[in-house]
């Protein structure tokens, strides 16, 4: 009996020691919690020259640059594979290389990226705001918003750990503003505490001749929610959109939407049974005043349930999921995805040719 006693006493101590290290752990990161305020103004009004014009082609390219560490040898235990650390330093500073060359050759107007890391541990605290930024010419200008900002996420194992990434505006004519626009949470306490907290990168540019901004959104809505989250992220994108080009503004939204659009013919990429299930946004959730862009001949997007280099493409898991939406006053040319192979990053890029009317 005194045995017993004695496990059952040793037991209880182990017992309450593992409730007070996670009540500690719990506290540490409820008081770290990241929690960024509705706006945040990330660029103050500066007296930006007006370098776009009106009637003159310009170019934006869209790329989730998958924080460098998601090329092609990678797979993802959040999508079905087995990694957490799907690079070793040396292949992230090839993959963020391979990016900054390819958008140096693409040499668009304005950039959105999404997924840049600036000091996390699965891309070993390289600030990739500074390798990216080299794509950009000479007194570019450049905004980034947090994302994802945790203090450590302690799982699964080995853990991911420090987070710090987010989404990263570039443009060959400097902003008059950046703003961070926060979207709705779909997580709940704990969870929240070491998961995304998303937004919307806000970048405002003069058009000459005009009393007009070009309106350039930079997002990256939910991907592993229950589906509410994408719901009410992109209920609020619709009506910023809808209030700026109330103003007579002209509006550009593009990223990784983590969803289809209704608009777009997605037959060519079927989703497999027990594979990642993208949302959907309805086309006229946005109206007559708004038209849904992408290139449906060329995925955007790959799967991480298995490496892409040396797999079997028929059967592959592809989507699309990048693209842009714009207001009436702006045309949209041609919108194509750039087919790099997903070699740097496990989606393509996306280019917009367009023109402000």
């Amino acid at each position: 009996m005194k045995i017993v006693a004695k496990i059952l006493k040793i037991t209880g101590c182990i017992l309450l020691a593992l409730v007070l290290l996670v009540a500690v752990a719990l506290g540490v990161f409820t008081a770290a919690e990241y929690r960024p305020a509705a706006t945040e103004t990330l660029i103050a009004g500066q007296d930006a020259e007006a370098v776009l014009e009106a009637g003159k082609l310009l170019t934006v390219v869209s790329w989730n640059c998958g924080y460098g560490a998601l090329g092609d040898n990678a797979d993802f235990f959040m999508d079905g594979g087995s990694s957490v650390y799907t690079a070793d330093r040396e292949r992230v500073e090839s993959n963020l290389a391979g990016i900054r060359d390819k958008l140096s050759a693409l040499a668009p107007d304005l950039m959105i990226l999404q997924e840049v890391d600036v000091n996390s541990a699965r891309s070993y605290g390289i600030d990739e705001r500074t390798v990216l930024a080299k794509a950009a010419p000479d007194g570019a200008g450049e905004a980034f918003a947090y994302n994802f900002n945790a203090l450590y996420v302690p799982y699964p194992v080995p853990p991911i750990g420090h987070v710090e990434s987010g989404l990263f505006t570039l443009s060959a004519a400097q902003p008059l503003t950046a703003e961070r626009i926060s979207l709705p949470v779909p997580f709940s306490w704990p969870i929240r505490l070491v998961n995304l907290k998303r937004c919307l990168l806000v970048s405002r540019y003069p058009v000459k001749g005009t009393d007009k901004e070009l309106v350039l959104i930079n997002l990256h809505l939910e991907a592993y929610d229950s589906g509410e989250g994408k719901e009410a992220q992109t209920r609020q994108l619709v009506s910023f959109m809808q209030e700026e080009y109330a103003k007579g503004n002209y509006v550009i939204a593009g990223g990784d939407f983590n969803q289809r659009f209704t608009n777009i013919d997605q037959s060519a990429y079927p989703v497999y049974d027990g594979m990642w299930q993208p949302g959907e946004i309805n086309a006229e959730a946005f109206g007559s005043d708004f038209t849904l862009l992408m290139d449906n001949t060329t995925p955007t997007c790959r799967s991480l349930d298995r490496p892409l280099a040396g797999a079997d493409t028929e059967g592959f898991q592809f989507y699309l999921i990048d693209g842009f939406i714009v207001s009436a006053n702006v045309a949209a040319d041609a919108v194509e995805t750039i087919d790099f192979g997903f070699t740097c990053s496990d989606h393509n890029p996306v280019r917009m040719s367009f023109t402000l009317k």
